[in-house]
């Protein structure tokens, strides 16, 4: 028997500390229908996924019925495609090796993909974005997490467990700060939300000059970056020397990979050239001598919404049909 498809239909889910976010997204890239709940409200892996799936079905039914859709693709922190599992997350309310994928394939009865949400951006990015036509480059979020993907010829790099570019647990100082991870020195604990606020804090106290920064209860990047914009020197100190930490960690991961670009999405990347310049400096001075000054640092086209389900969308396509009702 011959049969003819007519699911030309996936969803994309984003699930982060903050909300999870989901889409029905067509074989165009075209969202359909879009919505959003408190991640935090859940604490239960189990209540977690029960309630997801019941928004999402209920979606689907609103948006030309379930039977139009193939499958579900999820980035999130510590996802794991390989396995299809969150693993040991350092900040989500779930800990250990949360089966994601079978949980939620089990009460929808179709394919769920689950895959780290750096990865999930990075094809975002190749398909949708600054990326697209690349085919071996850098994806970097700086957000309250430090994420990273690699794509090489024209695949992400997911490496034999699937943890392959995990370039915020590199170490940039043996002798730093200690990280969630267990480590020390760790790149995330500088170039993340909280080490930014960390290194705001210690430029502050290391200096009895005037500051705007001095005039938030508060501190986050966010504030540092309008800081900036008004010419404060010590915001940007605070951005020169993470600049110069990120740039450091790059130029191992260059000298590596030998990407085509890194693109820097995440709401901390909209510090621009406070943040890249001084991060390109220091790369171009440590990077292989044959990738100097071929390296493109580029920033998203994209805004954080588009890239996060747009990208899972595109997980989804990949992940192999299945229906519990065939």
């Amino acid at each position: 028997m011959i049969q003819y498809s007519t699911k030309k239909r996936v969803v994309g889910v984003n699930i982060s500390l903050y909300a999870t976010t989901f889409a029905i997204v067509d074989v165009r890239g075209n969202i359909i229908a879009q919505d959003e709940f408190p991640t935090q409200e859940h604490p239960g892996i189990n209540d977690f996924v029960a309630f997801l799936s019941e928004r999402l079905i209920e979606m689907m039914e609103a948006n030309d019925g379930y039977d139009t859709i193939r499958s579900v693709g999820i980035g999130v922190t510590s996802g794991n495609f390989v396995k299809g599992c969150i693993e040991h997350s350092p900040t989500l309310p779930w800990k250990g090796e949360v089966p994601l994928a079978s949980l939620l394939r089990d009460r929808l009865g179709m394919a769920v993909a689950v895959g780290n949400n750096a990865h999930v951006r990075a094809l975002g990015e190749q398909t949708f974005g600054s990326a697209h036509g690349m085919s071996d480059f850098i994806i970097i979020t700086l957000g309250p997490g430090f994420g990273s993907c690699v794509f090489s010829n024209g695949r992400p790099h997911l490496g034999y467990d699937g943890f392959a570019g995990e370039i915020g647990h590199i170490c940039v100082d043996p002798h730093g700060r200690e990280c969630g991870c267990g480590g020390v020195g760790c790149l995330e604990t500088y170039c993340a939300e909280e080490g930014i606020a960390l290194t705001a804090k210690e430029v502050l106290a290391e200096n009895s000059e005037p500051s705007l920064m001095r005039d938030f209860e508060v501190l986050d990047p966010k504030n540092v970056t309008e800081c900036c914009e008004q010419g404060d020197k010590l915001a940007i100190e605070v951005y020169r020397r993470t600049g110069q930490r990120l740039g450091l960690g790059l130029s191992f991961y260059a000298s590596v990979i030998n990407p085509e670009a890194i693109i820097f999405t995440g709401g901390i990347s909209k510090a621009g050239h406070w943040l890249l310049d001084p991060a390109r400096e220091i790369f171009e001075e440590n990077v292989f001598h044959n990738l100097r000054g071929r390296v493109k640092f580029l920033t998203s086209t994209l805004t954080g919404i588009e890239r996060s389900v747009l990208g899972a969308s595109a997980l989804a396509w990949e992940v192999k049909e299945y229906s519990l009702f065939k």
